[in-house]
């Protein structure tokens, strides 16, 4: 797929703002532009990384041979939704096909069922970030009830190797999560044979 040109490029310019020890504000920033830039095209997402199943889905693109980060293809059958969830590392949500929506929910300080805060609608061609300083607890559902939706995130690390927590939506009590990916194989982005042939 020719497409898969892009995906190269845009692993190639996250590894250099990896290399040159990005803080978390460069990966915020101008991590987000280069997701933005790599959803703004959708001709380059291999179909095996873009089928919906009986839940979410969750394909590893790319994970940086030192973990400093990740690339994820999340796949939204309709209706499908997270339960919620943290990250402890920065994230960046970028939508390439449909609409999602993300609910950060807090505890509530009373006890009892947590509480929802800040509501994100996302659409084609938009990158939110997630941070454990600022906006790290969600749930994350499709937008529409009869069709598909996928999301490119990015992540400060090998997000599907990372403990983390869900947590009940009635009491707030976590319990520890290790997500992990649904594939087994990795888009090829190394073969140039065919552009270096033409």
């Amino acid at each position: 797929m020719s497409g898969l040109i892009r995906l190269r490029g845009f692993i190639q310019a996250m590894t250099r703002l990896a290399d040159a020890e990005a803080d978390e504000r460069r990966w915020l920033t101008e991590g987000a532009e280069l997701l933005q830039g790599l959803i703004a095209q959708d001709d380059w997402l291999p179909e095996a990384m873009a089928e919906a199943g009986p839940t979410y889905r969750q394909y590893l693109l790319h994970c940086d041979p030192a973990e400093r980060f990740c690339v994820v293809s999340f796949v939204w059958g309709p209706g499908q939704r997270t339960p919620i969830h943290n990250h402890t590392v920065w994230g960046l949500v970028g939508m390439l096909r449909g609409e999602e929506v993300s609910t950060e929910m807090q505890p509530n300080p009373a006890g009892g069922p947590m509480l929802p805060g800040r509501v994100d609608r996302l659409r084609p061609g938009e990158v939110v970030p997630v941070s454990a300083d600022t906006y790290d607890i969600h749930v994350v559902e499709n937008a529409f009830a009869d069709r598909t939706s996928i999301s490119i995130h990015c992540y400060g690390g090998n997000i599907g190797a990372v403990a983390r927590s869900v947590f009940d939506p009635a009491t707030g009590e976590q319990r520890r999560f290790i997500s992990g990916y649904h594939n087994t194989a990795l888009p090829n982005l190394w073969d140039r044979s065919r552009e270096l042939a033409a």
